[in-house]
């Protein structure tokens, strides 16, 4: 092998461990959702075209893509040898420069709007350059077997042994790169410590005192379809919020955000938990299928908007955790009480402000959260915000007591009023937990993972039991 042969650098997948065509339609999702799709709807045929429209719709942050350091480690080794190093991709020219740029590529093939350079147009371009057997070629995908074919030393970055043993028999010297991705990995993409929130889809079962196992069985299906919903919208967020993710100093560490999933994958899984959470939702019903749309529906526009608006975004999370409650309802058939939509709705106000409060606590920095509308100067704003869902949520509560539904489930009316004691003590804790940054990032699953927050909850079950009667009913 001649080590003054050029080496030459496949970018996606092989140096990347993403896609910068992927990456470049989430992100340009993220800022212009009708313009990207109607881009990808007219030129889905014509890659080459695409992909320089993406391009043009958004500015890539190449420096926060994830290299391949195996690769990264090649190139830094041939150029110590003094080797041209090159970049060839089928990706548009535009972000492959900057790539290129910011680790000292020296040249630069890529696709220019017309040709799309992948395959035989690589080689074609590469054998033009350097001669035919006259570099070293890195790649990772079945197409580059017309470029291996054509160069000296052939890196192959994945899993293809039929394509190294085919080239070794024609005599080129041959170097493998293990890549791939992992089911743990796209498992923590899924979030399943966030289910726990679909625990809410009990609470209709739980205010009814409807405790007969073929209502808990149709409430366990409206939580699988729901965590379904839930983890397909996650996926679509996470890919979203690519840039963003990369800039935290925590969720930097997400599989897509690192490549330790490859986008595609995503996307062909969030599709397959979806139509699993519709399909599941259809058998349930009408109605709850219907919630689980509108779920879907909300969290998407989220996902697309409605997180990066100030108030907005902590309303919106309100409405979705009250969209389970009414799931639970629609998928038990038992009737919700409007006192208790209106009084777990502040509760859920003041949750969503504990979100981003402990963001802020967290956070490194004065300025803006990434993706969201808030800073450190917003904190006292959440802070009184927080009060008043807490206010509105007692005030509702002392309302219901004294009405004719609630007098009648719960006809201990002081018990019942001695139960707002507790439900202040922890929402107040909550609020206070995370002004100070003492919870994680989501105050629900927080919730049910902490001890003394679990015991108050309970304490906060069994005065209502009591309140209704029940205890009495059950043990005498």
């Amino acid at each position: 092998m001649d080590e003054t042969k050029p080496l030459v650098l496949d970018v996606d997948g092989t140096f990347l461990r993403t896609d910068m065509l992927y990456e470049t339609f989430w992100a340009g999702l993220g800022r212009d959702p009708v313009r990207v799709i109607g881009l990808a709807l007219r030129h889905l045929r014509e890659p080459a075209v695409l992909k320089a429209r993406l391009a043009g719709v958004v500015d890539l942050r190449t420096d926060l893509l994830p290299v391949q350091p195996e690769v990264l480690a090649l190139a830094r080794a041939a150029q110590d040898e003094g080797r041209a190093v090159a970049f060839a991709s089928a990706s548009d020219s535009a972000p492959v420069t900057r790539l290129a740029a910011h680790h000292g590529i020296e040249r630069v093939f890529a696709s220019d709007g017309t040709c799309n350079l992948k395959g035989e147009a690589k080689s074609r371009a590469l054998i033009e350059a350097y001669g035919a057997g006259g570099f070293d070629y890195a790649g990772n995908d079945k197409s580059d077997c017309a470029v291996w074919s054509k160069g000296d030393r052939a890196i192959i970055v994945g899993n293809h042994p039929k394509a190294a043993a085919e080239l070794r028999a024609e005599g080129h010297p041959v170097s493998e790169v293990q890549e791939g991705w992992a089911w743990r990995d796209l498992k923590r993409a899924l979030r399943p410590h966030q289910w726990v929130k679909n625990s809410l889809l009990i609470l209709p079962m739980i205010a009814a005192h409807d405790f007969t196992l073929s209502t808990l069985w149709l409430v366990l299906a409206g939580i699988v379809a729901f965590s379904a919903a839930a983890s397909s919208i996650y996926i679509v967020n996470d890919l979203l919020d690519l840039e963003a993710d990369r800039l935290h100093p925590t969720k930097c560490r997400r599989p897509f955000a690192t490549g330790a999933v490859p986008i595609r994958i995503g996307m062909l899984t969030s599709v397959v938990l979806a139509a699993v959470a519709l399909s599941l939702g259809a058998a349930l019903g009408g109605a709850f299928f219907g919630v689980v749309l509108l779920y879907m529906a909300i969290s998407l526009a989220y996902s697309l908007k409605f997180k990066r608006m100030r108030w907005v975004d902590v309303f919106t999370l309100a409405a979705l955790y009250t969209i389970r409650v009414v799931a639970g309802a629609a998928a038990s058939r038992v009737d919700v009480s409007i006192y208790m939509l209106i009084f777990i709705f502040p509760v859920f106000v003041t949750l969503g402000c504990v979100k981003r409060m402990t963001e802020l606590a967290l956070a490194t920095g004065d300025e803006p959260l990434p993706g969201r509308g808030y800073g450190r100067r917003d904190r006292g704003d959440l802070l009184n915000m927080s009060g008043l869902g807490i206010a509105g949520a007692l005030t509702i509560f002392a309302l219901y007591s004294v009405s004719e539904q609630g007098r009648a489930l719960y006809p201990t009316v002081w018990i019942l009023w001695l139960t707002m004691v507790p439900i202040t003590i922890w929402l107040i804790r909550m609020v206070a937990l995370g002004f100070h940054g003492k919870q994680d990032y989501d105050p629900i699953v927080f919730a049910l993972r902490d001890r003394i927050g679990i015991g108050i909850l309970l304490m906060i079950f069994s005065l209502m039991l009591w309140a209704a009667g029940l205890w009495a009913q059950w043990f005498g």
